[in-house]
């Protein structure tokens, strides 16, 4: 692995380029530098949802993922390695399996709103979703992008939104409860024929 930072303010990048892992520069607007940054962002996010009161199983799960995107972002930043396992993809896969069986059946669309912690685990979805795109284009124009990691992130983005459905349960803040759900023309219909 490449140098650890001790100079945070380096002036390198002043010129529109930035370092990847295995020393080679790149225009800030690379692709890879595109994919990085969501993937960034969306540790971030999540760091900003576990300052939030969660269920325990929750806290512990995300703590993981945070790790796992750290890799995801570390492999990107160093083209032809690999650092994140698919070993990664089935423990989302698992977790996703676990939370989601104890939910009910969705009627209808939800929206992104209920309690504060399913909102922000639903913004995390949508960065997820983002960075997958990302790193999709990032692996249509050029080589080195294995495919855990688009894996990764397709299924992280599906487990967020098992998670805020849960999170919503777990009414951690008591201002929610319950899925919110979309107030469509079908959904409307099918209570009115069950009244």
């Amino acid at each position: 692995m490449g140098n650890r930072l001790t100079q945070i303010a380096t002036r390198t990048g002043d010129d529109g380029t930035t370092g990847l892992g295995d020393g080679r520069r790149v225009p800030k607007t690379h692709l890879r530098i595109a994919a990085m940054g969501d993937v960034d962002e969306l540790n971030s996010q999540l760091g900003l949802l576990l300052c939030e009161p969660l269920p325990e199983a929750v806290r512990e799960l995300l703590v993981v993922i945070q790790h796992e995107l750290f890799n995801l972002g570390g492999e990107l930043s160093m083209p032809g390695y690999s650092l994140l396992k698919i070993e990664a993809v089935s423990a989302l896969d698992q977790a996703l399996e676990v939370h989601n069986a104890a939910l009910p059946r969705l009627k209808e669309f939800i929206l992104p709103a209920g309690t504060r912690s399913a909102a922000l685990a639903h913004v995390a979805r949508t960065i997820a979703r983002r960075a997958e795109r990302a790193v999709v284009a990032l692996a249509e124009g050029e080589e080195g992008v294995n495919a855990a990691p688009r894996q990764y992130l397709n299924r992280l983005s599906d487990l967020m939104f098992v998670l805020a459905r849960v999170l919503n349960r777990a009414n951690l803040d008591g201002l929610g409860g319950d899925d919110v759900y979309w107030k469509s023309e079908r959904l409307a219909r099918n209570e009115a024929e069950d009244s």
